[in-house]
């Protein structure tokens, strides 16, 4: 089994990195190191780049906490990424050298946040096999809501109805970047009084990560007689739209504010995309479902894909060593 030279990644190596995330065949803008500095102050940055010779072949983003080694646990998904020519047995041996070097620093497990396969370039489930091989735990598993836009996709009476209402009620919608009506009006106030949480991201750091990334970051605003009654920030990607933050003020059903915008995003802002991503509708590390967001979901057409969570023991890496016969 070939070796690969696996070490840390170190702040001079930000050129090298972002520039293997921009060729990647399973990267996203969320790999870019001015994306995943933002909250470097929040994790331990841990991430690896693997080798081959002087050839930078993978890389792995990840923060630590003890002994344990997370695909980073400040992204959305994560895992091992790799080139636009990587095979299964190179990978094999890219993440056996992964391991090994994990093992050598002491390391006890290494959680991985699977990518989900719309957001690929090309078929990428190479680590996805490597997982079973290495008898990996699946500890979580999240539902994503998501409409393949390339097809046909169907609304229900009541959403079509509610988006008339929008019409109807005269709602302005605007792209702009005034994230913070949006965050202060309904974003910070609805996400306390329902969950008693903040958002992920204060409006400070989604403003720079804006400036940062902004093809990748759109933000809409929905006003009724002049004042901001819902609101949206997208991420974007090569093949996917998925909204970041949803939230509308108590009247979004009265005024049908959140699905005239929806209704917008999807028909006409993102028809060229592949995917539109609502996102999870999970709670509890995935074993309970928001039933009520899963039902808005769908209405416009969503189906159910999945996301896998392993946790691998780095000791059992040498299980990697007889796949290849």
């Amino acid at each position: 089994m070939k070796k690969y030279q696996v070490r840390l990644y170190q702040a001079s190596d930000f050129d090298v990195w972002n520039a293997f995330i921009s060729v990647a065949k399973n990267a996203t803008f969320l790999f870019h190191r001015n994306f995943m500095d933002y909250h470097s102050d929040r994790f331990q940055d841990y991430s690896l780049m693997v080798f081959d010779e002087e050839k930078l072949v993978a890389v792995l983003p990840a923060n630590r906490v003890g002994d344990a080694l997370f695909s980073h646990q400040g992204l959305t998904y994560g895992g091992l990424i790799l080139g636009q020519k990587a095979k299964l047995s190179t990978t094999i041996s890219l993440f056996h050298s992964v391991l090994e070097f994990l093992n050598e620093k002491d390391f006890k497990t290494l959680t991985i946040k699977e990518i989900p396969g719309f957001y690929c370039d090309n078929f990428s489930d190479e680590l996805d096999y490597c997982l079973f091989i290495l008898n990996s735990k699946l500890v979580r598993k999240d539902s994503l809501s998501v409409i393949d836009l390339s097809k046909p996709y169907f609304i229900t009476k009541t959403r079509k109805e509610s988006i008339r209402r929008g019409k109807k009620n005269g709602l302005v919608i605007k792209e702009e970047l005034n994230f913070e009506l949006f965050w202060n009006e309904i974003l910070i106030p609805n996400l306390d009084k329902k969950h008693q949480v903040k958002p992920v991201h204060t409006v400070e750091e989604i403003k720079l990560l804006q400036t940062r990334f902004p093809e990748n970051i759109r933000h809409f605003n929905v006003y009724h007689d002049g004042k901001i009654v819902a609101g949206t920030t997208v991420f974007i990607t090569d093949k996917v739209a998925h909204p970041q933050y949803i939230s509308g003020n108590s009247q979004k059903n009265e005024l049908g504010s959140l699905d005239y915008l929806y209704h917008h995003l999807i028909s006409d802002v993102f028809k060229d995309k592949n995917v539109f991503d609502f996102g999870i509708s999970n709670e509890q590390q995935g074993t309970k479902i928001n039933e009520g967001l899963l039902f808005w979901k769908e209405s416009f057409g969503a189906k159910t894909v999945t996301q896998s969570f392993y946790e691998v023991e780095i000791k059992n890496y040498k299980l990697l060593e007889s796949v290849l016969i």
